[in-house]
């Protein structure tokens, strides 16, 4: 694993350092291929994608992407929790990206069933690495609690499941959700990790800094078998982290 800690004076050029790394790796895909990503839901990759609307809507070759997402509540596809619903909105509607290259998490749906469903388009339309979906940009967020995709620390043996895609509940509301696990989330080219403001900054220098007890937050146990892991922080939840960052970008 390569770990890549970059600490960014605002959210717009942490925004703009992911929009780049999708410009170049879809550049880079041969005619015929895919690019894959999983989409994150949360606060923050809202940001990132109504950057990347304002900005780079006609520069990304949308046409070699194909989208997915990390993990969904299990309500439907218009409903204001919806991660699906926030990506549709801050992003998809504005980009020309062919609807078959979208495959969201069929949240309405019952969930044991639509594990199995997607389990299916997983490993129908994503590169296999030893038997396992590989995305190429897997988009991660960071709870206050050190949870990670739908995988929260009261059940963090999820994260080692077998499986590649489970059903989880929300441990204090009981919200029904679907996510993946580490078993594709480390198996993954390019991990991100998205971090920003100074409520963050406590969990976030729990795990960076390697303390004797981080191993108990789901986020801890990403660590791509042969990938890539980023961590972009906003200066504001970089303000613990006593490891020195990788790059500090201020402009």
């Amino acid at each position: 694993m390569n770990k890549i800690i970059k600490v960014f004076n605002t959210q717009n050029l942490l925004a703009d350092f992911f929009a780049k790394e999708i410009l170049k790796k879809a550049e880079s895909i041969p005619k015929g291929e895919y690019l894959t990503i999983a989409f994150s839901g949360g606060s923050t990759p809202k940001n990132v994608f109504e950057f990347v609307s304002k900005n780079y809507t006609d520069k990304i070759e949308w046409e070699k992407i194909k989208i997915f997402w990390s993990d969904e509540r299990c309500v439907p596809p218009d409903d204001e929790q919806s991660n699906y619903k926030m990506a549709y909105d801050s992003l998809l509607k504005n980009i020309s990206i062919p609807e078959e290259n979208i495959f969201r998490i069929f949240g309405e749906s019952e969930p044991s069933k639509e594990v199995l469903r997607y389990k299916f388009k997983l490993k129908g339309n994503i590169t296999l690495m030893d038997e396992i979906p590989s995305f190429d940009i897997m988009m991660l967020g960071l709870g206050d609690d050190g949870h990670t995709a739908s995988i929260f620390p009261i059940h963090i043996s999820q994260f080692s499941s077998d499986d590649i895609c489970i059903h989880t509940q929300h441990p204090v509301t009981g919200q029904d959700r679907i996510t993946l696990t580490g078993k594709v989330i480390n198996n993954s080219k390019n991990v991100y990790f998205f971090v920003t403001g100074k409520e963050k900054a406590k969990i976030a220098s729990e795990i960076l800094n390697e303390n004797n007890s981080n191993k108990i937050y789901p986020a801890s146990l990403v660590e791509p078998t042969e990938g890539n892991l980023f961590w972009l922080l906003e200066k504001g939840s970089a303000t613990a982290i006593t490891i020195y960052p990788t790059s500090y970008q201020d402009k």
